[in-house]
């Protein structure tokens, strides 16, 4: 079982078809080929990890994919944010969110606070 890392595209490429036949015909866990599988896995995740980063969202489209995700209206929002005018001015990023509000949002809507503490395309963070 000669397994090596993944180092260059070529390399990528190779692994990818080795594992499409796992795909087709899944091994049993915990069986050689089972492990096999996974490692070959874990390098695959590890070099797209490299190669290929995914950027957080902009705070304000993950405020609003989550609302959209949960059925929320800009009223929902008034606890985490405030009088629902600051809520407008928020969503068309009039203004910045300040941290107690990252909290809340984080908390009460499970965004991931990465996500809601980086800069807006146009605003900064206020504390």
């Amino acid at each position: 079982m000669e397994i090596r890392p993944i180092k260059t595209e070529d390399d990528y490429k190779i692994v990818l078809q080795e594992i499409a036949g796992y795909f087709e015909n899944e091994p049993e866990i915990g069986s050689t080929e089972g492990n096999r599988f996974e490692v070959l896995l874990t390098l695959v995740e590890v070099y797209e990890t490299k190669q290929y980063p995914i950027d957080l969202p902009d705070p304000i489209e993950a405020i609003k994919f989550r609302m959209e995700q949960a059925g929320l209206t800009a009223k929902d929002l008034v606890p985490m944010i405030g009088k629902v005018n600051r809520v407008y001015e928020i969503l068309n990023r009039k203004r910045s969110l300040t941290l107690p509000m990252i909290c809340k949002l984080h908390e009460q809507l499970g965004i991931p606070a990465e996500s809601l503490i980086r800069p807006t395309l146009n605003s900064e963070l206020i504390i």
